[in-house]
């Protein structure tokens, strides 16, 4: 690991017998392999000796295996490095020193957490959202805390808050809206709250946290990690005197126990909601009632949580008008709900795929085919949740992509004659060729006409690019009974 150029490993270097400052060779394979023994060791009975000890939290955060667990947990997210330009992979190469004297800088209260690096990512809906990204072991100890604090908090968790939590996620979330709306409740209170992560109140949040957490190291722990200092795009570091960095591994659980309250206040209320992480959505009967319920919750959000709802993007609709998660939803006739992607999700997998399919790629087909399929793959692996009506579109993006493809390929030809010639010798008629090639249009046109998709047929992207049509129905289909079972329901 290079020796860091930063204060904030000082603490584990001023700790080590032998010095430690020296270079070490980077053994990454072996480090992991040394967490993944020490990990193995880990153990948390929250109903045991930890439920009857929360005094003493910090131990079972320093633990040797839960700091294991924790390190391998970061790798497994990878991410970029923080402010101090040390790489996952540095720690991880060095943990078998690292680990036992962070464990000691924490025990000892020694640890300070590092700046945070800010960066600004597009919001889907215009605008910039800053991402604060943690140096690596200031990652490492929030995963560690996190371990700990989870089983803590999640089971008092509201059961209408899917975001973030083990078990749950966007497909529980869809479908308890499903449920709301099947119940006939299909007027939407859609409330956005504004910069949410910006606005939280560090000692509501504190105060909320102590509330089960009785060890003040951990609460002054958790207090230094939300005060640590930002260092913005152009160098200017800054203090933080509300709000919690969004991008750390703790970050979306302390969200939780912020909105927590609001969740139990709902309830308190007799609504039916459906939250996910600051995103929610009340579900009532009429647009009168949904007035009523928007105006007494923008008091209560305002008033006692301390944030602020974002009146622009508020509102009081029909499902199929708003979007949540990246989808909406069509009620239809009896208790059918379709579930299609939104259009902000269909404007923004357009702009993707304009974006990996340039007519200018200057690489082979292969590898974009190949940056694609892994793209989609994935897209496909949370849009699953569309209804058959819903998915339905896919086949419109996957007809795009192949003409696309066939673009960069018009493209790269550069010259009608070269065109010619690579279309003949992909066994097309050399009329049908000439046709195609030398038809006085632009390479948009030309890469539908019917020389290039004799070319490349349908049949060619099959093998060699992932169609969101038929992951879908791949990824939806029954499960199939084994044969004796089949046997079984035929009788």
């Amino acid at each position: 690991m290079r020796r860091s150029e930063t204060d904030q490993l000082a603490f584990v270097f001023a700790d080590s017998p032998s010095g430690s400052g020296s270079e070490e060779p980077l053994d990454v394979s072996g480090g992991k392999a040394f967490l993944l023994r020490t990990a193995k060791s880990r153990k948390i009975e929250l109903s045991g000796a930890l439920a009857a000890d929360m005094d003493r939290l910090l131990e079972e955060v320093a633990s040797p295996p839960n700091l294991a667990e924790a390190l391998l947990n970061v790798a497994r997210n990878k991410g970029a490095p923080g402010i101090d330009g040390c790489t996952v992979e540095e720690v991880v190469g060095s943990s078998r020193s690292l680990l036992f004297l962070l464990r000691r800088a924490l025990l000892g209260g020694r640890y300070q957490p590092g700046d945070i690096r800010r960066v600004w990512i597009p919001k889907p809906g215009g605008g910039q959202r800053g991402l604060g990204i943690p140096n690596v072991m200031d990652r490492w100890v929030q995963q560690a805390v996190l371990q700990i604090l989870e089983p803590i908090f999640d089971p008092g968790f509201h059961d209408s808050s899917h975001g973030f939590r083990r078990h749950r996620g966007a497909r529980t979330a869809v479908k308890e809206v499903k449920a709301h709306l099947r119940s006939g409740y299909r007027v939407v209170v859609d409330c956005d709250l504004s910069k949410f992560f910006d606005r939280v109140h560090h000692q509501r949040l504190l105060d909320r946290v102590g509330q089960q957490v009785r060890d003040p190291r951990i609460l002054d722990l958790v207090r230094q990690m939300l005060k640590a200092h930002v260092v913005l795009p152009e160098g200017v570091r800054v203090s933080t005197e509300m709000g919690a960095p969004q991008g750390g591994p703790l970050s979306p659980l302390l969200s939780n126990i912020v909105l927590d309250e609001l969740d139990w206040e709902l309830d308190r209320r007799g609504l039916r909601f459906v939250r996910y992480a600051d995103d929610f959505q009340v579900f009532v009967r009429s647009d009168r009632a949904g007035r009523r319920v928007m105006d007494s919750i923008r008091r209560f959000i305002e008033k006692r949580l301390r944030l602020l709802v974002n009146e622009g993007k508020s509102s009081v609709s029909r499902p199929e008008d708003v979007q949540f998660l990246g989808f909406r939803f069509v009620p239809r006739d009896g208790d059918d709900i379709e579930v299609h992607i939104s259009k902000r999700t269909k404007a923004r997998l357009d702009s993707r795929i304009l974006e990996m399919t340039p007519r200018n790629w200057g690489r082979s087909l292969a590898a974009c085919l190949e940056d694609l399929n892994v793209y989609l793959r994935g897209w496909t692996g949370y849009f699953r949740l569309c209804t058959a009506d819903g998915a339905v579109l896919f086949r419109r993006f996957d007809a795009h992509i192949r003409r696309r493809i066939r673009a960069i390929v018009v493209k790269q030809k550069k010259r009608p004659r070269h065109l010619f010639r690579h279309l003949v010798a992909r066994g097309v008629n050399p009329r049908t060729a000439g046709a195609t090639a030398f038809r006085r249009c632009g390479i948009w046109s030309k890469s539908n006409r019917r020389g290039l998709t004799a070319a490349y047929p349908n049949i060619w992207f099959a093998t060699r690019l992932y169609s969101l049509w038929t992951g879908w129905h791949v990824l939806n289909a029954a499960p199939r009974k084994a044969l004796g079972q089949a046997l079984l329901f035929d009788l």
